[in-house]
């Protein structure tokens, strides 16, 4: 079983020591063990979670929930029905994210071929002279 340093885990995970620090404390990651001379060591596991959170967290999931998910897991197989309808929400809200994201897409695609257009106007019209 590998075992990773906290740097190694920044450079997977883009977290930065901080974070880590600040997500074991509040109870997001489990406790990380330590080594003969205290220094903290990540496992597979670990790593494996964090990554699960780094997708929650980029897709805009809150802390809170991310901490509800985290029980949910810790608390066993029964809990599933509700982790996968807090995933299904999530989802949902993500979907909804892409969608209006899609819609100022197509704004700003607009407004470029707008500037497109203006340009070719211009260079189409003879040269006035001064």
């Amino acid at each position: 079983m590998a075992v990773y340093t906290p740097g190694q885990v920044v450079e997977e995970t883009g977290f930065s020591l901080d974070t880590l620090r600040y997500y074991e404390r509040i109870g997001l990651l489990e406790p990380v063990g330590r080594n003969a001379a205290g220094q903290r060591r990540f496992s597979e596991e670990d790593v494996s979670w964090l990554g699960m959170i780094r997708c929650l967290r980029d897709t805009g999931m809150p802390i809170a929930e991310m901490l509800r998910f985290a029980q949910l897991v810790r608390q066993g197989e029964h809990t599933i029905e509700d982790r996968i309808a807090l995933l299904e929400e999530h989802d949902r809200k993500v979907e909804e994210q892409i969608a209006d994201l899609r819609q100022k897409q197509g704004a700003i695609q607009r407004k470029i071929q707008y500037y497109k257009d203006v340009r070719t106007m211009r260079d189409m019209l003879p040269e006035q002279a001064s």
